[in-house]
């Protein structure tokens, strides 16, 4: 059986001074990861304050916007369309819970190679997703 991706309504994030610049860039086709400056690890979900070393001294950093699927679910039944939900381990080390779009729901697995895309959300920002590599 076959489940085709097909494009369903993106509720718009909450937009924060704090993670401003991320949505910025997304409305732009670019992602971004925050990294500490203090004790230079990446993490996800952008936050002012680093959960490593509690360093105030963070930053946003261009990510390659490649990684691989961790794990994922595609759901049938919770609505008119059908979807996948993943985590997807970027390059950059982070995980990050997301969508797989714009391909065959379940011809997707664990391990498989993705990319980001950009995916309009209601009167807001982009949000990032992640496709087949």
């Amino acid at each position: 059986m076959s489940t085709p991706y097909q494009d369903r309504p993106i509720t718009a994030p909450t937009v924060y001074p704090d993670n401003q610049p991320l949505w910025n860039a997304a409305n732009e086709g670019k992602l971004l990861v925050k990294h500490c400056k203090a004790c230079n690890q990446p993490h996800w979900y952008p936050r002012p304050l680093c959960p490593f070393c509690g360093s105030t001294d963070t930053e946003f950093r261009d990510a390659a916007g490649t990684g691989i699927i961790y794990t994922l679910s595609v759901t049938r039944k919770a609505g008119p369309i059908p979807y996948a939900i993943a985590y997807v381990t970027l390059d950059e080390g982070v995980t990050m819970l997301t969508n797989i779009v714009d391909c065959d729901l379940d011809s997707v697995r664990i391990g498989d190679k993705v990319r980001v895309v950009f995916k309009p959300s209601q009167g807001g920002p982009a949000v990032p997703m992640f496709t087949p590599a």
